[in-house]
C-alpha cells in the first residue's frame, strides 16, 4: 500500500484556500491577481516536489515528472466560482502534487511518473474549460480574441495582464501521457445519502440548454378579461407542468432538469405579459435518453401551438455536450484500489456536474474518483468535506495511480 502525508496534504489544501479566502470560501476568478499568486505558489511546491512546472501561455500550471513515461496527468483546477467552496478542484490538485510525492519517497515506485495540472478557467469566468482544451489541441484563439469576463475585460488582454502573453501552451503528449485521472468532491448528495465515501465515475452526463419563449399579446391587466387573454406568462408556466409530468416519464434516479431564468415582458403588476422567456437546462449520463427529452420536448411545442392562445418556440439552444464513459480499465483499477483502503465503502456513480476530464477523455483514456460533500453543497461558500474522507480519497486515487503506472509497463 502506498503511503501518503495527511497532515502535508491538507496543509497544501489549506495553504491553497488562503489565496482568496472569503469567510468560509474562496473568491479565485481564473486570471485574477489572486489566481495567478495561487498559480504562482502552486508552481512552487510542485517544483520543491520534483516536478518541473510552469505555467503556459492561457494560465494552466503544469509539472512534468523528471521521470521517463508511460506517464499518469492527474489534475482539476484551482480556479473558482464568484462565490466559490475551498475544495471543489483543488482537491484534485494537490491530490496529483501529493501522489507525485508519495510515489517519489517509497523505492517501489520512485521510478513511475506522474504529472500534475492545474487547468485554467473550468469555471469559465472567461471561456470554460479553456486549460484542458487548449491541452488538447482544440482551437482557442477565437476565445481568446473574443471572450469577456463579467467586468467587459477581453480574454486576450488579461493573458497579457498576467504576463502570459506569447509564453508557449502546454500541449498533451501522446508518447508520454497513457491516461488521466480527475479526482474531485461529488458536488452533491448521493454518497452521504447512501452512507459511502468513494464514488468512481463511470459517466459524466450530457447536457442540453435552451432558450424558449412564449409570446402572446400585451394588454391592460384590469381591463382584458380572462376569456380573451393571450398571457404569455401564464403560458409559461403551464407549459412548465407539461413538461415536468412528460420528463419524469422519461428520467430515471439521476435524470434532472430545471428552469434556471423566467423573464416576462414587460413585467408589470397591470400589464398582462406579451412574451415570456425562460432558460431550460436537462442532464442525463445516456444519450438514448436525452434524445427522448428532445423528442418529448419538441412534441409538446407542437401540442401547445396547436391548442393554446400563445405560441411557443425555441429561441436559442447551444451546442449538445454529450455524455462521456470512463475508460472502464481505469475504473476497475480504481475500485481495486478502494476496495483495498475502504471495503465496501463505495458506489459506482455518474458525475452529475461537467469537468475537464470530459474534454480530455476524448484523446487519452480518463477516470474521475469522488469523494463526499457535506451536505450536498458545492459552489457555495459553505462547501466542505470531511478531513477523513479527504484523506481517504487521497490513499485511494494514491494506490489507484500506482496500479495504472505498473500496468502501463508491463
Amino acid at each position: 500500500m502506498l503511503k501518503i502525508d495527511p497532515d502535508r496534504l491538507l496543509n497544501d489544501l489549506r495553504r491553497l484556500r488562503s489565496f482568496g479566502a472569503t469567510g468560509p470560501g474562496v473568491v479565485r476568478l481564473s486570471l485574477s491577481p489572486v489566481d495567478m499568486d495561487a498559480r504562482r505558489w502552486l508552481a512552487e511546491r510542485m517544483n520543491e516536489a520534483g516536478l518541473s512546472a510552469s505555467i503556459d501561455g492561457v494560465g494552466s500550471v503544469f509539472g512534468r515528472s523528471r521521470n521517463d513515461g508511460p506517464a499518469l496527468l492527474i489534475g482539476s483546477h484551482t480556479d473558482t466560482q464568484p462565490t466559490g467552496g475551498w475544495l471543489d478542484g483543488a482537491l484534485g490538485v494537490i491530490y496529483g502534487l501529493e501522489i507525485a510525492r508519495a510515489l517519489a519517497e517509497c523505492d517501489e515506485t520512485r521510478h513511475l511518473a506522474v504529472d500534475v495540472a492545474s487547468w485554467i478557467d473550468e469555471e469559465g469566468t472567461f471561456s470554460g474549460f479553456l486549460g484542458s482544451r487548449s491541452f488538447v489541441g482544440e482551437a482557442i484563439d477565437e476565445s481568446i480574441g473574443r471572450a469577456r469576463n463579467r467586468e467587459g475585460i477581453l480574454l486576450g488582454d488579461a493573458l497579457a495582464q498576467a504576463g502570459l502573453a506569447g509564453v508557449p501552451r502546454v500541449r498533451l503528449d501522446r508518447t508520454r501521457h497513457k491516461a488521466y485521472m480527475e479526482p474531485h468532491i461529488e458536488q452533491g448528495g448521493r454518497l452521504e445519502a447512501h452512507g459511502k465515501s468513494i464514488g468512481v465515475v463511470t459517466t459524466i452526463v450530457g447536457i442540453r440548454e435552451l432558450t424558449l419563449r412564449f409570446t402572446g399579446q400585451r394588454n391592460h391587466a384590469g381591463t382584458t378579461p380572462m376569456s380573451i387573454r393571450r398571457d404569455a406568462g401564464a403560458a409559461l408556466v403551464a407549459f412548465i407542468a407539461r413538461m415536468n409530468e412528460v420528463f419524469k416519464q422519461l428520467a430515471d434516479a439521476d435524470t434532472v432538469w430545471t428552469v434556471g431564468r423566467i423573464e416576462l415582458d414587460p413585467g408589470s403588476f397591470s400589464v398582462v405579459p406579451g412574451a415570456a422567456d425562460m432558460d431550460l437546462q436537462f442532464r442525463d449520463a445516456s444519450a438514448e435518453r436525452l434524445r427522448k427529452m428532445e423528442a418529448a420536448l419538441a412534441a409538446l411545442i407542437r401540442d401547445f401551438n396547436a391548442q393554446e392562445n400563445a405560441s411557443v418556440v425555441i429561441l436559442a439552444a447551444e451546442p449538445p455536450e454529450e455524455p462521456v464513459t470512463m475508460d472502464a480499465a481505469l475504473q476497475a483499477h480504481l475500485a481495486t484500489a478502494v476496495d483495498a483502503c475502504a471495503p465496501g465503502q463505495w458506489e459506482r456513480m455518474p458525475s452529475g456536474a461537467s469537468h475537464d476530464a470530459q474534454v480530455i477523455a476524448h484523446h487519452v483514456p480518463a477516470c474521475m474518483l469522488f469523494v463526499p460533500s457535506i451536505g450536498g453543497v458545492s459552489h457555495d461558500f459553505i462547501e466542505d468535506t470531511a478531513d477523513a474522507h479527504i484523506v481517504l480519497g487521497c490513499e485511494v486515487a494514491a494506490n489507484a495511480a500506482a496500479r495504472i503506472l505498473r500496468s502501463m509497463r508491463t
